[in-house]
């Protein structure tokens, strides 16, 4: 299969999944919001674009500073869970993106909610 039309089903997961999912650059730079974060995050407008640093708070900052040079030292760092919200049942990640060669390209916020499906098995009604 051809990385172009494997690209869109990497796009169709992504864009089908529940949680937010933003990705960024080397330059912390946004540039993709999946439908869940464009939901998620609407309030402050588009954000694709725009660098990350401008929704944190300064010591944030320097932990996705932290990380991502902690991501560039091998390919092996690809996984660093950073946050846990009780109230909603959550807990985020940062995830390293490389290329085919194992460099890094940048990263992506991953949310993961903790709660127990209430959808019925196989309910396609």
């Amino acid at each position: 299969m051809e990385n172009t039309e494997l690209s869109a089903f990497f796009k169709s997961i992504v864009e089908q999944d529940r949680c937010p999912v933003v990705i960024c650059n080397l330059r912390h730079e946004m540039i993709y919001l999946n439908p869940a974060a464009r939901n998620n995050y609407a309030k402050h407008g588009e954000l694709v674009g725009k660098r990350i640093f401008d929704c944190h708070n300064p010591e944030s900052n320097e932990k996705i500073r932290e990380v991502v040079e902690w991501f560039a030292k091998s390919p092996e760092n690809n996984l660093v869970f950073t946050f846990r919200n009780d109230k909603t049942n959550k807990d985020v990640y940062m995830v390293a993106l490389r290329d085919e060669n194992g460099a890094l390209i940048g990263y992506y916020e991953k949310h993961e909610f903790r709660n127990p499906e209430t959808m019925k098995k196989y309910d396609l009604g």
